[in-house]
């Protein structure tokens, strides 16, 4: 949890990011539209967003993907899923206003970060590593152009923009796109069955599995816990 660290330890050092000619241009707080609205708030909000990002990466389980979808267990795959569950906290949390738009900011912020300290450790040279994260961060943006679409069509859209985005064009079995889209559909509609107030404090989410026996059902998810800092 090393980001969150940084982040406890210097409130001022987590900018908002935004998307310029595809590449991410920081821009303080202060001088961006949600500085003086969200001044009081923003510290949690920028640890609950920490924590929805973490939970697209320690939650998900990774195996299971790479298995029903037959994905090579790359950095590249990561990162398509990863994408996926990400654009999915996007999507709920900009349903929440302007708390929730300057969250969904954030956690676009803490992914970038935790994509290129992994290239890092991976040992990735510096150069490819930033020809990498521009590429990257090109895809990202066209994607979730492509899965907004595919969210509000139906199922055949959404699948087409799973075909694309998440399989390459390159998926020949039918089966697995119709799993990919049932695993969206339950996922979202999962999600927005959670408070929208509990996510902006705790960022706390949880997934449903890729394969189960009843995937029409759609759990309450229990209410968490927080004390007066949200923490």
């Amino acid at each position: 949890m090393a980001l969150l660290l940084r982040v406890l330890r210097n409130q001022t050092s987590i900018y908002q990011w935004v998307p310029v000619c595809g590449r991410l241009v920081p821009v303080p707080p202060t001088q961006g539209q949600w500085g003086k609205t969200l001044s009081g708030t923003s510290q949690k909000i920028k640890i609950a967003a920490l924590r929805m990002y973490t939970s697209c990466v320690e939650k998900t389980d990774f195996e299971e993907f790479f298995l029903r979808c037959q994905m090579p267990d790359t950095f590249n795959s990561w990162f398509l899923i990863t994408l996926l569950h990400v654009w999915m906290c996007l999507v709920r949390m900009k349903q929440e206003g302007r708390s929730g738009k300057y969250m969904c900011r954030i956690i676009v912020h803490f992914m970038w970060e935790d994509v290129e300290q992994r290239g890092r450790v991976m040992g990735v040279n510096s150069y490819i590593l930033k020809k990498n994260m521009l590429l990257m961060t090109n895809n990202f943006y066209a994607a979730i152009l492509g899965y907004d679409e595919g969210i509000l069509s139906d199922d055949h859209g959404l699948a087409a923009a799973l075909w694309r985005t998440f399989f390459n064009q390159k998926c020949e079995d039918p089966r697995q796109l119709e799993l990919l889209v049932e695993y969206v559909r339950k996922q979202m509609q999962y999600l927005d069955s959670m408070n929208g107030e509990d996510l902006l404090l705790t960022g706390e989410v949880s997934w449903r599995p890729l394969v189960e026996k009843n995937p029409q059902s759609i759990l309450k998810p229990q209410a968490p816990t927080y004390n007066d800092q949200g923490l």
